[in-house]
């Protein structure tokens, strides 16, 4: 957890919650603290799994609640990625990412060419605030992992017709 982003994260949601009357619950600052102990993007579940090991179990409720305020605070962003919503804490701005359709890995990528195209678009009654690109694919590891299965396809199947009709 980079310790300065998480300690504005907290100045900032603790100000919203005095400026709103809001009550300032243990339950808030302990999602906040697990958001922004992940390093990469987390689902909902592994939020709550994150929760239960820094001994501070919270219900579903509280859980969605307190993401919603921390997303209109725009303390954590929501992707909306193959197998689901993913969160990430401490992310503003323009991204560009990379999300594996295999494994569901999402890497983030700096693209300054796309970001430079996007950010000369005007669009008519609109006003732009930051963008989000997704590139599908198959990472690396996948793309290593789908070509030695289907290298063994091959060989099995070669063995297979050398089996039913025997070497000559």
């Amino acid at each position: 957890m980079k310790a300065n982003s998480y300690d504005a994260a907290k100045q900032i949601l603790s100000n919203y919650i005095e400026q709103n009357r809001c009550r300032k619950t243990p339950e808030r600052f302990a999602v906040l603290e697990a958001a922004y102990s992940f390093a990469s993007y987390f689902s909902i579940q592994e939020l709550d799994d994150r929760l239960e090991k820094m001994n501070f179990p919270v219900s579903r409720a509280t859980l969605y609640n307190t993401l919603k305020m921390l997303l209109g605070l725009h303390l954590v962003v929501c992707q909306r990625i193959q197998g689901g919503m993913r969160y990430k804490a401490g992310v503003t701005g323009d991204r560009c990412l990379q999300v594996c359709t295999v494994c569901g890995k999402v890497t983030e990528v700096k693209t300054p060419e796309l970001a430079d195209v996007l950010d000369g678009i005007r669009l008519k009654r609109f006003r732009k605030e930051s963008f989000s690109v997704y590139i599908y694919g198959t990472c690396s590891t996948c793309q290593a992992m789908l070509t030695r299965q289907k290298r063994k396809e091959n060989t099995n199947k070669k063995n297979k017709h050398l089996n039913e009709y025997g070497k000559r």
